[in-house]
């Protein structure tokens, strides 16, 4: 199982929740069933670390995302990820138009994993303070967990299946 989190630049909120769901894999045992990684949209900050703002978010969690680089979805991602998963409604236009039209069934809004109704949309912290930052960590830990069990009805039901 591969899961793939994109957002624009791949340096605040996809790499925050490529370190938040790799988190939440281990603690549920899963990390040998399931692949994680993240993308952005655009090249802007190609092989670049994350936000030293999404680091600092992420280390107050005891998660480091520093050895993490900024890389562009590339055509290969559509066919080798199950789950491809945007950080907002732009990025998933983007995502869509992108897409070989038999993959876009992979193409997920994170916010709807989320069990509380609330925004559809992860807001860009970049030109925000810390505390943007925080807010983009609150919503992508709301959506892990509603992904995991998602994932996890997935794994179940491959093993009922056999």
């Amino acid at each position: 199982m591969k899961v793939l989190f994109v957002c624009m630049g791949n340096i605040c909120r996809s790499p925050i929740a490529q370190g938040v769901f790799s988190k939440v894999i281990r603690d549920a045992n899963l990390q040998d069933i399931v692949d994680i990684d993240s993308a952005g949209t655009h090249a802007y900050q190609l092989g670049q670390p994350p936000d030293p703002r999404a680091q600092i978010a992420t280390l107050r969690q005891g998660i480091d995302i520093s050895h993490l680089r900024a890389r562009r979805i590339n055509k290969s991602d559509f066919l080798r990820f199950d789950y491809i998963v945007a950080m907002d409604r732009q990025n998933h236009h983007d995502l869509l138009s992108a897409c070989p039209p038999s993959h876009v069934d992979k193409l997920k809004l994170f916010m709807t994993y989320a069990s509380e109704a609330g925004p559809l949309d992860i807001p860009d912290p970049y030109g925000s303070g810390v505390n943007g930052f925080e807010k983009v960590l609150e919503l992508i830990n709301a959506a892990s967990l509603g992904l995991l069990d998602a994932i996890r009805l997935q794994i179940n039901s491959a093993a009922n299946a056999n």
